[in-house]
């Protein structure tokens, strides 16, 4: 058993300019303490969406060791690679557990990938941190965390691959002036199960765009959190999700905007296809009393391709002051849009292939609008698979809903 490290239990910790923790049933205060945490009943706010039993014991415990997970890190020279112990000071600088899960992989990690982007520095390339699975049979607990310093400009993509029982927390610290995209994907082997919390505090005058593309595993929960360390920063956070037959694919989101003249967009999007697919998007933005001048928004999409399917979608908007800019979220679920069917069927394009135009446009946006040119051709790709298990199941009928 790895020794653990702990940290005091502060209102303070883990939150950008000293603020204090939200009182919010969707937030509980956080601790790097795992006996601070209750083990979830599925009766809870932050779980009821989530089938525990097909967590194979990550939430509570029960999980058997012996799960394998492999780290690797492509990155240009001018870019810090790192393997770390858990004494390291900068692990859990920008984030704190704020569920089980996540402080059960805190306590169980024994080596955390410390990557840094020096002060300036722009990359020549993006830097590829490959997370794969070679063991589902046991559990394995992971640690990332990536510092882009000060007026630095980068690409970062998590690639979640292979086949594994999986819990990790990541930490993003984005210094001031910076300029960082970040990808995260899920593209896991069927039967994996990741349970993520990935941490992002965003500098004075920072920019980030955070992507999370989620296709693949049995059950994939992430959990991202942003905030912000001054004024001025911006985050945008987007995602694209593709569920199939069995499959639940779950994404949490919560914007902290602690600091004055911040702001946010958040917009993900997500196709269901067979019996029982299931995906939960559930977003929150606090907007603090401190908070002034601030914009958000928050939209979510969700196409369903066949019966079958279910869709969870839960936009959430916390405001302490009226003095902002803006704010505001929506929410859509449905199937096709017959006009689009009939106007490609009506010019002799057949009723599949005009089916996957629709979807290919559903997401062409998005895709392009992360501006990672490495991925587009992948997501696209990855699209159209997903397309091809489709092909001959009878589309969505008008009775389809959330």
């Amino acid at each position: 058993m790895p020794e653990i490290k702990t940290r005091p239990r502060s209102a303070d910790a883990g939150t950008g300019a000293g603020t204090a923790k939200p009182a919010s049933h969707l937030h509980p205060p956080g601790s790097f303490d795992l006996a601070d945490h209750e083990v979830p009943t599925g009766r809870e706010e932050v779980w009821r969406f989530t089938p525990l039993k097909r967590l194979r014991g990550l939430h509570d415990g029960s999980a058997p060791s012996g799960g394998k997970v492999v780290v690797d890190v492509d990155a240009p020279a001018e870019v810090g690679v790192e393997t770390v112990g858990r004494d390291d000071a900068r692990l859990g600088g920008v984030y704190l557990p704020g569920d089980r899960v996540s402080a059960q992989a805190w306590t169980s990690f024994t080596e955390a990938t410390v990557v840094t982007i020096p002060s300036e520095v722009r990359p020549s390339k993006p830097v590829v941190v490959t997370v794969r699975g070679e063991n589902a049979e046991g559990a394995s607990y992971g640690h990332t965390f990536v510092d882009v310093q000060a007026y630095a400009e980068a690409v970062v993509v998590l690639d979640h691959v292979g086949t594994a029982t999986f819990a990790d927390n990541v930490e993003f610290s984005i210094g001031e002036g910076a300029q960082v995209t970040v990808v995260s994907m899920q593209d896991w082997a069927d039967g994996s199960v990741h349970a993520g919390h990935q941490a992002v505090r965003v500098g004075r005058d920072a920019r980030v765009r955070h992507v999370n593309v989620t296709f693949g595993g049995d059950l994939v929960r992430i959990y991202t959190h942003v905030e912000y360390a001054g004024v001025g920063g911006e985050a945008e956070m987007l995602g694209l999700y593709f569920a199939d037959a069995g499959q639940h694919l779950e994404h949490r989101l919560f914007v902290d905007h602690n600091d004055p003249h911040t702001k946010s967009n958040v917009e993900y999007k997500g196709a269901l296809q067979g019996s029982k697919a299931n995906t939960v998007w559930i977003g929150d933005v606090l907007i603090r009393k401190a908070a002034e001048g601030i914009q958000t928004y928050e939209n979510n999409r969700n196409l369903m391709l066949t019966d079958g399917c279910r869709a969870h979608s839960v936009p959430n908007l916390e405001i302490e002051t009226g003095e902002i800019v803006g704010a505001g979220h929506a929410s859509t679920t449905g199937r096709f849009d017959d006009e689009q069917l009939f106007y490609l069927q009506s010019r002799g394009i057949p009723s599949d292939e005009a089916r996957r135009l629709v979807v290919h446009g559903f997401f062409a946006d998005l895709v392009r609008h992360i501006g990672v040119p490495e991925l587009e051709d992948r997501l696209l790709a990855a699209v159209e698979a997903e397309l091809e298990r489709s092909v001959g199941l009878p589309p969505a009928s008008s009775g389809v809903g959330a």
